[in-house]
Order: C-alpha cells, then structure tokens, then sequence
C-alpha cells in the first residue's frame, strides 16, 4: 500500500530552505550563511521582501548579543525594507511591520554607537536611514564612504564623462578614469563642505560620526556632500547631488 503522505509543495520547501538559512546565520559561527541568504532572498535583481519569516528573524539576531550577526541582520533588513518602499506589491510592508522596524530601528542606533570597525559603522549608518525610510539612496551614499570611491557622471548635458570620486586612503580628488589602474591619470582635487555649513542629512550624519567615535567617516562625509570637478571639461557639481541624480 503507497504512502498517503503529501507531496511538499514548492512554498514549503522555499520556507524550509529559508527557515534552515535563518537558523545557521543567527548562530553566527557561519559566515558563509549570510551570503547563501542574500542569494535566496534575491530574484530577478530584486529582494524577496513578501517571506513573513523574514523580518521576524532578523530583528530577533539583530536584538541578539554578538555584534557581528545583528550588524549583519541589520543590513539586510534595511536593504529589505527600502526593496518595498520602491515595489508597488510591497509598499505596505513597512506599515505591516511597524513593530519589528521599530524594534529594528532602536537596535541598529544602539549598536552604531559601539562599532568601532569601520565597514560595518557604515552599513549600520545605512541601516538607520533605511529602516527609517526617508530617502532611497542611503545604499548609495553609504556605500561610497565604505569603498572610498564614488563612480558618477559629470552632469555636463552634452554628456562628457564618468568622473571617479576618490575618498580615503588615496586622497581626495575626481579622476576622468578608474584611479587605481594606472598612475597617469588626470585628477583635481575635491572641495569638501565646512562642516559648520553642513546642513539636513549632511549635518546629522557627520554629527552622528564624530559623537560615535568615527572621524574618518566624519571627515568622508564632509568630501561626499562637497563638491568635485570632471577632469575633462573643468565642471564642478555637487557629490551627493549626483548619486542622488544615478540613484533616481
């Protein structure tokens, strides 16, 4: 006589294969379960943001007490919730979740404020403007502090050339070509805002840096909401006037 059993259907595996990946990546002696997570979570260039196990878990590790998998949860939690923001599907999710992002919210602040390595304050900075929900860029701005580099066009209309914004360890300047493949390429140096003339977010993060410890990224700062010059036609623009232009 067969089995009577039912078959699993495809939405139980996915959610047994999603809960198993929740599971090794809150135990946090496993790196590579965060990456399996991200590739899980992603289709067709886009997060799944709809799984109800997800939010749930994350603020569970991100309210944990190792530092590593709740930085690790934030940022995507963060990156799920501004997915939703942009996808008419999933625009409720936010308001669905209310509590969890706060929740969320109160333990991505807390745990900026005792980071000290430097990636992983950034992407905690990118977690609170997302899990916040005010502006749609806050990966692009974060993540160029993070790399020290920013990959912009020069807004000149009759379209003159990819300008690359260095920040960090090589200097502070606009190249016409990528800096670190060659010595011999053309370069101006940056202007950076007074910080006393920083304003809106500007102002807060750079605050937010220097009261947490992390003058680096505070001094970053200043360079990505100053301006640059394009190498070619001797344009200048503003930095983060542009990633929010690329990001639109």
């Amino acid at each position: 006589m067969t089995s009577s059993s039912p078959v699993p259907r495809a939405d139980d595996a996915d959610s047994s294969r999603l809960a198993t990946l929740l599971d090794r990546a809150a135990t946090g002696r496993d790196g590579q379960a965060w990456d399996d997570l991200w590739t899980e979570l992603y289709h067709n260039g886009s997060l799944d943001v709809s799984h109800p196990l997800v939010l749930t878990a994350l603020t569970d590790m991100a309210e944990g007490g190792d530092a590593d998998t709740a930085a690790s949860a934030l940022h995507l939690a963060g990156a799920l919730l501004a997915q939703a923001d942009q996808r008419y599907e999933a625009r409720e999710l936010r308001h669905q979740h209310a509590f969890e992002v706060a929740r969320l919210l109160a333990a991505a602040n807390r745990w900026r404020r005792v980071t000290a390595d430097r990636n992983d304050y950034c992407h905690l900075l990118e977690a609170v403007l997302n899990l916040e929900g005010d502006i749609r860029w806050a990966e692009d701005l974060i993540r160029g502090i993070a790399n020290e580099e920013y990959e912009l066009e020069c807004p000149d209309p009759d379209g003159c050339a990819v300008v690359w914004v260095v920040i960090g360890e090589r200097g502070f300047l606009g190249a016409s070509e990528d800096y670190a493949l060659s010595d011999d390429v053309e370069t101006l140096p940056l202007r950076p805002a007074a910080p006393g003339a920083l304003d809106g977010l500007g102002r807060r993060l750079h605050e937010l840096a220097l009261a947490d410890g992390h003058e680096d990224v505070a001094h970053a700062l200043t360079y990505a909401f100053g301006e640059a010059t394009c190498p070619q036609c001797e344009r200048r623009f503003s930095v983060v006037g542009q990633v929010v232009a690329r990001s639109s």
